[in-house]
């Protein structure tokens, strides 16, 4: 069942003479975990801002086309009522945090949801923590560092539970070990609690591993969409400019050296595993 469906959807910004993206059809299963990549100015970002229904009641300009999330038209639909079913990670924290201290960030959501005083507290202690936050609950959110202010929004849009999170680069502030801890606990969201997922994100050699699947964009299109393995052999992405995990480019090369893997590898332990496995079947 489709939860998010999108056809011959194009959008222009304000005052712009070129649209973001034109003619884009998109359909995302429920549970899925997308990765969506492309180089910058691609229409990635302003995708994102088309599911939650900031374009086009914020933002305003020209969408044209049919896009449906959750069931919702997001033409005939509130933000708030969108909301309820669409939580958005932005890249920049700091536009998305506002509050005195950070356990009414993000309970704020969840207040706004109506929910008793009782559910708030244990959701919200339950965000922060996964998120490696608790500690930093009476803090004022201006006082923190990028990347503590980065998880604590993503702690924010987590509390809510929506049925689609939707993340534009959220570990662009965050260091490698960070970034995995918060992309693992995002992969156990959408296992456990069957949460689809929408991941834009460049650093794919952290990201992949988790995905189902793989859009590319270039220049307002979808130009390949498909299982991450198939689609980082493809010679279009690398042409695009996509920068292809580094255990994917030691395949290839491992392949052009005579050297055949079980599989494309999407981390180092796979990439350990299918080389001892090779090797063992040689020495076989």
């Amino acid at each position: 069942m489709a939860i998010i469906e999108a056809e011959d959807l194009t959008y222009t910004y304000p005052f712009a003479e070129k649209s973001a993206f034109k003619n884009l059809s998109l359909r995302i299963e429920k549970g899925e975990f997308v990765l969506l990549t492309g180089p910058s100015g691609c229409g990635k970002t302003t995708l994102c801002r088309c599911l939650n229904g900031l374009i086009p009641h914020f933002y305003g300009g020209r969408l044209e086309g049919k896009l449906t999330v959750a069931g919702l038209k997001t033409t005939e639909h509130t933000i708030y009522e969108i909301a309820k079913h669409v939580g958005l990670i932005f890249q920049n924290p700091e536009n998305q945090l506002f509050a005195l201290t950070v356990e009414k960030d993000v309970a704020f959501g969840l207040e706004n949801l109506g929910l008793p005083r009782e559910e708030i507290r244990k959701r919200v202690d339950w965000a922060l923590k996964i998120t490696g936050t608790y500690d930093l609950k009476y803090r004022a959110p201006f006082e923190l560092s990028g990347g503590q202010q980065q998880r604590v929004a993503i702690a924010s849009v987590l509390a809510m539970q929506p049925e689609i999170i939707v993340l534009d680069e959220p570990t662009s502030f965050l260091d490698p070990q960070s970034a995995k801890n918060i992309l693992e606990v995002i992969h156990q969201l959408n296992r456990d609690l069957d949460i689809t997922i929408i991941l834009v994100e460049h650093r794919l050699d952290l990201a992949s591993r988790y995905a189902d699947r793989v859009i590319v964009m270039k220049d307002g299109q979808i130009v390949l969409d498909g299982e991450p393995r198939k689609v980082f052999l493809q010679e279009e992405t690398k042409l695009i400019g996509v920068g292809i995990p580094k255990v994917v480019r030691l395949y290839i090369s491992l392949r052009k050296e005579g050297v055949t893997l079980n599989r494309v590898p999407l981390s180092p332990k796979e990439a350990s595993q299918s080389i001892a496995e090779a090797l063992t079947f040689d020495r076989g």
